[in-house]
Formats: structure tokens, C-alpha cells, sequence
């Protein structure tokens, strides 16, 4: 029954995938639904998702449902704004009494309050319980591709990056100011880059273009890349029976050092190195998981299974032996500092005509929960979703808070023209204002998450084949 487990395994995750956005959306709509209560507003409708309902239920005058379209919730406010046209509801009641500016912006802040309190909420239990630090802290040059623009600018292995940019870098994948993330989210047609290189007493500045992966019309525009890779552990993972490691006595555990006497910086050097060498015979120095040294001769073999593929060693490499994955307990303030400093970067990002990022890199709910799937089935991936509900809320609050019509942000904005002008905007211009700003909040989500779906198609190549070799 492997397969009815498998399936019963995927339905659970989508279900918690699908509950944490029910709670991710309920408490920040929750924080609108009780300042409304408390300042004495009429509400008409509490709904998670848009639409028709699927469900609804009556109590004490408030409509509370469950619509049909995954994309968000709402708490219907006629006085705050008409919204009848997007969430429905009657046109031809009773003018109601008007409420106050103050009420219009306690009533639109309590629902990224309420998301920040959240988002709190969750980094204390990340506080106590720890997550992993997902980080490789190597600045070392380990892997150069040929072709690539670091290659073409001069970058060797063993450098050390010191500066991208003129700016500090920490680590080579994993924080904000890390090599990777630097290169990714620079701005510019040229990546300086300033290393310490081996033997050499001053640092190098190095100037660099970048290559952006080409996609199709359907998928997301390729993010920066100039072909580099750290520094880690060339570390057998696993050997395949019959293969050329096999047959030298390569072992779980054995960490390759040096490939005809140079110092192999990382796994991908040597798949590289092997390739250049036409994949003949060539010296690796091993250190034994016993810690013993040895030296053995080997040439690549063509494996039966599958028949397209090069000549290869029959090795699989440890990929996360660089990776540093101590559970580390930041303070939810922290936590919430480093979020909202990400969602800053983002923005402006987004903003900058010179930066490879865009609004299609931007993910809808479709995207979210495809990256929520994934990290449930990681290691410690219950602990790397509670850190994710800390950036999740922290960005919902605010892009939540963004100046924009139909925004938390737009009511607070128009409820401070309202209290400057001393009277509040015209109903039909508002409600023409409303719709227009929610159809466009709507076509926008449906682009990202036709990006989200696009990405899943024609990159990966399928799933992975099992290698054999002749026995």
C-alpha cells in the first residue's frame, strides 16, 4: 500500500498548507472585524476568500462565509467604503451613520496589527524552539563555470570575495548581504567584485557583466547569475553498485581532497574537471571517513542505465555539505526586523528599472503554497514553516499598509484627505475608486500566479532517472 500512503501523505500537507492560510488570513481580517465592533461600525460580512460563498452562516446580523476564490478575505465595512460591486451585498439599504476618519484609519490598521502580532506570535515560538540557519558561510570561490561572466572578468578559484559592489558580503548564499543574494539583486549593467586572492598581499577589483537564464513567455524572467559557486566538501553522500567509485573503494563519508594533485574545492570542480579531461583516468587524494589519507587511480564509466548520459564516477555528493543547518533561536524581534528589512529590499527592487527583479517575481497564493508544500517535506520543515509565518505576516502587513486604494494603506490615506478636507470623498467617486483599484489588485494576483504555474513547466527536466552500471 506505498502508494496509498504516498497520496494520503500529500492530501495532509495540503490540508495544513491550505489551514495556514485560513489562519493567516482569518487573524489578520479578525483584527478589522473586532476595532469595527469596538468603534461601533455596521458589519454586513466576515469572509475568508472572495466570491459567492460556498458556505455562509448568519449570527447576530454579521454574514460570516467561506468563498470560492483562494485569494485573500475580507470583513464587509459599508462605512468605511462600498465594496458591493467586488463582495456583493445590498445597494438599496439605508444610508448609515457616518463614522469618523479616526475610526476609518483604527478600523484599516488593526488588520496589520493583528498580522504583526501574528507574525510576534510565531517568532517566539521560533525563539524557543530554533530553526535552521540555511546558510553557507564560505566567501571561497569553489566552483568557476566556463563560458560564464566571473570567468570572462578574471575570477579564480580559491578567491575570496570580500565586497560586492563596494558593499560587504556575508557568507555565499543564505542572508540578504550574501554573495548570492547581493549579485541577484543588484542593480546596473556591470557587478564589481572585490576579492583577496591566494599569494596575492592587496585585494582585486574585479569588474563583471551577468547572465540572466533565458524562460519562455510563461515563466518568470531569469534572475542574475555570473557562474560561481562556494567553496565546500567534495563529501560522498552515496556510491552506485558496480560504478568506478565502487570498484576503488569510494564510501559514505569519504571526502575527496585533491584530483591529480590539485586542491579540489568543491564536487561541481570536479564533475567539471573531468569533463575537460575528456573523462579519462585521473588521481583522487581521499580522506577515508576513518580519517586515513589514500590515493586511488579512476576513470569514468558510461552507465547502462540511462545510456544518455557521460561517462560517470557513480558517486552521489552530500549537497548540503557546505550548509550550515544549526537550529539557531533569533528573538521574534529580529526576526520581524530582518523580515521587514527583505520586504524593503523587495519593493525597491521591484522599483528600480535597473534591477533584474520585477512584479513577476512577485508570488501569488498558488506560489506560497507550492513553497509552504515544499518545506513541510525538508527536515525540520514544521520549524522552517513557523519561520516562514514570520515573513508571511510581516509582508502582508505591509504591503497591506501601501498607499493604495482598496489597501488597508488606501483607507488610512483617504480617511487623512478626509480629516485635511474636512469632509469625505463623494460615494460614487469612492465606490468607482474601490472597484477599480480591486479589479486591478485582482488581474494582478492572477498574473503572478499564472507566473507561479508557468515556472512549473519546461525547467527540471522531469524527475531524476536511477543510474546503473554493468556488473
Amino acid at each position: 500500500m506505498p502508494e496509498l500512503q504516498t497520496i494520503l501523505n500529500v492530501a495532509l500537507l495540503i490540508f495544513v498548507v491550505v489551514m495556514l492560510f485560513n489562519l493567516i488570513i482569518f487573524v489578520h481580517e479578525l483584527g478589522h472585524f473586532l476595532a469595527g465592533k469596538w468603534r461601533g461600525l455596521q458589519i454586513d460580512r466576515f469572509q475568508i476568500w472572495f466570491g459567492k460563498p460556498i458556505w455562509k452562516k448568519e449570527y447576530k446580523g454579521v454574514q460570516y462565509g467561506l468563498g470560492w476564490i483562494p485569494a485573500g478575505g475580507f470583513v464587509a465595512l459599508p462605512q468605511m467604503a462600498p465594496m458591493e460591486a467586488i463582495e456583493g451585498g445590498d445597494k438599496d439599504r439605508k444610508p448609515l451613520p457616518p463614522i469618523t476618519p479616526l475610526d476609518k484609519i483604527i478600523v484599516a490598521f488593526a488588520g496589520p496589527l493583528f498580522s504583526i502580532l501574528l507574525a510576534l506570535l510565531a517568532g517566539v515560538v521560533v525563539w524557543g524552539i530554533g530553526k535552521p540557519k540555511d546558510f553557507i558561510p564560505s566567501t571561497v570561490v569553489g566552483y568557476v563555470e566556463e563560458g560564464m561572466k566571473a570567468e570572462k572578468a578574471g575570477i579564480r578559484l580559491g578567491d575570496r570575495i570580500l565586497e560586492i559592489n563596494g558593499e560587504p558580503v556575508n557568507g555565499f548564499a543564505g542572508s540578504l548581504d550574501s554573495i548570492t543574494e547581493r549579485i541577484v539583486l543588484s542593480s546596473g549593467d556591470k557587478i564589481q567584485f572585490k576579492i583577496q586572492r591566494p599569494g596575492v598581499e592587496k585585494p582585486i577589483l574585479l569588474t563583471s557583466g551577468f547572465d540572466r537564464p533565458k524562460s519562455r513567455w510563461f515563466q518568470r524572467s531569469g534572475l542574475r547569475q555570473v557562474g560561481l559557486g562556494p567553496e565546500g566538501p567534495a563529501l560522498v553522500e552515496g556510491v552506485v553498485k558496480n560504478s568506478p567509485a565502487a570498484k576503488v573503494g569510494l564510501q559514505k563519508g569519504d571526502r575527496i581532497l585533491k584530483v591529480d594533485g590539485d586542491k579540489l574545492y568543491s564536487d561541481i570542480q570536479l564533475t567539471q574537471y573531468l569533463k575537460k579531461k575528456d573523462f579519462k583516468a585521473v588521481v583522487l587524494e581521499v580522506k577515508k571517513k576513518s580519517g586515513e589519507l589514500v590515493t586511488v587511480e579512476v576513470a569514468p564509466a558510461k552507465p547502462t542505465q540511462p545510456s544518455d548520459r557521460d561517462p560517470m564516477l557513480g558517486v552521489a555528493w552530500n549537497v548540503n555539505a557546505d550548509v550550515d543547518v544549526r537550529i539557531v533561536h533569533p528573538n521574534p524581534l529580529t526576526q520581524v526586523a530582518d523580515s521587514l528589512k527583505m520586504m524593503w529590499i523587495t519593493i525597491t527592487s521591484v522599483a528600480d528599472p535597473g534591477s533584474s527583479i520585477g512584479v513577476d517575481h512577485l508570488s501569488g497564493p498558488v506560489g506560497i503554497g507550492q513553497m509552504l508544500f515544499s518545506l513541510l517535506q525538508t527536515e525540520d520543515g514544521w520549524r522552517r514553516i513557523l519561520s516562514f509565518l514570520v515573513l508571511f505576516n510581516v509582508n502582508l502587513a505591509v504591503l497591506n499598509m501601501l498607499p493604495f486604494p482598496v489597501l488597508d494603506g488606501g483607507h488610512i490615506t483617504m480617511a487623512i484627505l478626509e480629516k485635511i478636507c474636512g469632509k469625505p470623498i463623494q460615494m460614487k467617486t469612492m465606490e468607482v475608486i474601490q472597484t477599480a483599484c480591486a479589479l486591478a489588485l485582482i488581474s494582478l494576483m492572477l498574473y503572478v500566479t499564472s507566473k507561479d504555474i508557468g515556472d512549473k513547466f519546461g525547467r527540471g527536466g522531469g524527475a531524476a532517472k536511477e543510474v546503473r552500471f554493468a556488473e
